[in-house]
């Protein structure tokens, strides 16, 4: 086969479109911005880092939900200096992730109900299950003192991408 073979606009398509990574890009750029304003906590690494992947997720998929919650995350981490290690970091990144493709599946069920539920859920993934991961750390007393602030985050992150994706849920914008 030569290259004569090949017409130009017949190249093959790749896993991320030019638009999903353009819109990657975007949000994680404000996940970075977020990450700025800080919720005090005994972590120091939570934010406000998290609502872009949360909304990015209800809007565009799960997986681009995932990756910028989770470049979010680290990103957030890395301003304080990785508090919690790197490999824990990167530990609640993913776990972060996995929170926004759960907070996806619930809240594009259908109506307002799915939404507030997917809130819920999420916010409970996110503070009580995720907070298990600093135990080996700082034992139960730090996570005992984590979770209410983690919480809080949560929430917070959580009702700001619900109610943007509530808001442009049928707008042109996500076609």
């Amino acid at each position: 086969m030569s290259l004569s073979d090949h017409a130009p606009d017949q190249q093959k398509k790749s896993l991320v479109s030019a638009r999903q990574l353009a819109i990657m890009a975007i949000f994680i750029a404000l996940s970075a911005v977020g990450s700025l304003i800080k919720i005090p906590s005994p972590l120091g690494s939570i934010g406000l880092d998290s609502a872009p992947g949360y909304f990015a997720a209800l809007a565009f998929g799960g997986w681009i939900g995932f990756i910028v919650i989770a470049v979010g995350h680290l990103l957030s981490a890395a301003i304080v200096g990785f508090p919690l290690t790197l490999p824990v970091h990167i530990a609640v990144a993913l776990g972060m992730g996995i929170c926004a493709v759960v907070f996806r599946w619930l809240g594009r069920r259908g109506g307002p109900v799915w939404l507030i539920v997917a809130v819920v859920v999420a916010a409970i993934l996110n503070s009580f299950a995720l907070g298990l991961i600093v135990l080996p750390i700082g034992g139960w007393g730090m996570y005992v003192a984590s979770v209410p602030s983690l919480l809080i985050a949560a929430v917070v992150n959580l009702v700001i991408a619900a109610i943007a994706y509530y808001a442009v849920r049928n707008s042109k914008l996500l076609n």
